[in-house]
């Protein structure tokens, strides 16, 4: 199982409405993630920075790489656009981040 974990840019005051929209994710964006193999997917929100940390496993890492191709996660996008920062594609603007420490 492979660990991945990246950081995201929420706009301030989007908070509550981050939070609301991934309590009622959809199916069709949930059972895409778990096609793909993602699993133990968390997103924790930094509160003084607003800056998000995702968290998640995954058999293959490279199947990650196929899911900017699928129209829900397009459509999820351009929904989350308005909160956060993106890409000029709607993408959210992800920065991977090296892993420098495991405890199993």
């Amino acid at each position: 199982m492979q660990r991945v974990a990246f950081k995201m840019q929420l706009f301030k005051g989007c908070e509550e409405e981050y939070k609301k929209r991934h309590e009622t994710l959809w199916p069709e964006l949930k059972a895409l993630l778990k096609r793909a193999g993602v699993n133990d997917y968390s997103i924790f929100l930094d509160e003084e920075t607003n800056a998000l940390f995702g968290y998640l496993t995954i058999e293959d890492r490279t199947q990650l790489k196929a899911l900017p191709n699928e129209p829900v996660m397009q459509k999820w996008w351009a929904y989350m656009k308005d909160i956060m920062e993106t890409n000029e594609d709607n993408s959210p603007v992800n920065i991977s981040l090296k892993e420098v420490f495991y405890l199993p």
